[in-house]
């Protein structure tokens, strides 16, 4: 048997048995070594980790992270539903139309999904079951709508892309994530209003208090929070900071928010939240790190060559071989990660990407977009599994309401594919390089 179906059963094997995937990538990727290599080779198992996590663009990954946790913890959520709710009024589907608004908002601050799930679902969850939305009809709505983090700037798996795709501008990602998430974010509401009208939920149920506000005293309350994506894509748009830089300021602006603004977070608040950061920052370095070592032996023993090449000569059609990919990274993302999945398919996807010529930029959004789906779909989503803990409900309940908000981003999904420039306008309009 060859070192590279050892390294691929090798890792196979360990995610069936349970073991988690950064150390099944690593442990994989040391047994290539050992069945391929020269033992001595076994040296190089600390460079490839040191250098995995050894880039720049990389700090903005726990700076935005800590973003997020801010911004859930100083009352934003509740704000922004304030004001979105006295912005629509009272009316079927009204909440889940607040749902997927702020989710989005929120979205644009943090980068990450199960973080803009969680602050929005622990806020809108008590609303919509007292108007008579099912829990698990919301958890999934939210769920759904909250994977549109991975696409709206700043988003934490196209910083990651970037990196694992050389000379792609992370600006001109940024700028092509925007349409595409708000196209996926419309895609999930239509279902959702259909769905509310149908069964006469009702929606427009103030927050506790939110009746004695208006609209002008909403938007007041909200507009820290709402500005917070004005400065960041601003100030890329501006050339002001470069992405890294910007994830700085966002935690800055944060904080300030945070405790001079909203005055919902202490400085011993902040010092807990830096240590919950560096944990989920913790884990996230730890997958980068020891798929550095799966990435380098696939890359010595010729397995990533090798398996695109077969790909390629599945079919000379582009756009079949398109939806297959899709289909396996769709698959892929019901089980894992969205940067497992980065640092495990692109040293494969990437020689296809360039024998079809497909565009880098437009093709990682696509795979965002993909990817997206696999957060809110069962039996892995990240998530779902946030909201309906918060909900306290089973995940099988949800399954299927997922399907209807999965089709629906589907579709989604399949405009962005057939008309590039859904994506592409705008970096293009804005002068980004987008290859």
């Amino acid at each position: 048997m060859s070192p590279d179906l050892w390294m691929l059963l090798a890792f196979a094997g360990l995610l069936i048995a349970g073991v988690p995937v950064a150390f099944s990538l690593g442990l994989a990727g040391a047994v290539g070594i050992l069945a391929g290599l020269p033992p001595a080779m076994l040296a190089t198992l600390g460079t490839n980790t040191y250098n995995s996590i050894a880039k720049y663009p990389l700090i903005a990954i726990p700076l935005f992270i800590l973003t997020g946790l801010i911004f859930e913890r100083s009352g934003v959520a509740l704000r922004l539903v304030r004001f979105a709710q006295a912005l629509i009024g009272p009316r079927h589907g009204g909440l889940a139309l607040v749902a997927v608004l702020v989710c989005m908002i929120m979205g644009g601050m943090s980068g990450s999904g199960p973080a803009d799930a969680a602050a929005v679902a622990m806020v809108m969850l008590p609303s919509m079951t007292k108007a008579g939305y099912p829990k698990p009809f919301s958890a999934t709505l939210i769920a759904a709508s909250a994977s549109t983090a991975i696409l709206i700037p700043p988003s934490v798996a196209l910083i990651l892309y970037s990196i694992v795709v050389p000379g792609v501008d992370l600006r001109a990602l940024f700028a092509a994530g925007l349409f595409p998430g708000i196209l996926a974010g419309l895609a999930l509401l239509v279902p959702a209003l259909i769905v509310s009208r149908r069964y006469g939920w009702e929606g427009g149920t103030p927050v506790e208090g939110a009746e004695r506000l208006k609209v002008g005293e909403t938007f007041k309350q909200a507009l820290p929070a709402l500005f917070a994506p004005v400065l960041i894509l601003g100030g890329l748009r501006s050339g002001l900071f470069t992405p890294t830089e910007a994830a700085v300021v966002a935690v800055a602006y944060g904080v300030a928010i945070g405790l001079f603004v909203t005055r919902e977070i202490g400085v011993r608040d902040l010092w807990r939240l830096f240590g919950e950061a560096a944990v989920i920052s913790g884990v996230v370095m730890l997958i980068i790190a020891l798929a550095g070592i799966f990435a380098w032996a696939g890359t010595m023993l010729g397995t990533f060559r090798d398996m695109a090449q077969w790909i390629i000569a599945l079919t000379d059609n582009g756009v079949l071989l398109l939806i297959l990919i899709m289909l396996a990274v769709l698959a892929a993302g019901m089980l894992l990660d969205a940067i497992s999945i980065y640092l495990i398919l692109m040293p494969i996807l990437i020689p296809v990407m360039q024998h079809f010529e497909w565009n880098p930029v437009w093709f990682g959004i696509l795979l965002a977009m993909n990817i997206a789906i696999g957060q809110f779909t069962p039996p892995v989503a990240v998530n779902l599994m946030v909201t309906t803990e918060v909900a306290k409900i089973r995940l099988e309940q949800t399954v299927g309401w997922a399907l209807l908000f999965v089709v629906a981003m589907a579709g989604a999904l399949a405009l962005v594919a057939i008309f590039p420039e859904i994506a592409l306008w705008l970096p293009r309009t804005l002068g980004y390089n987008v290859g």
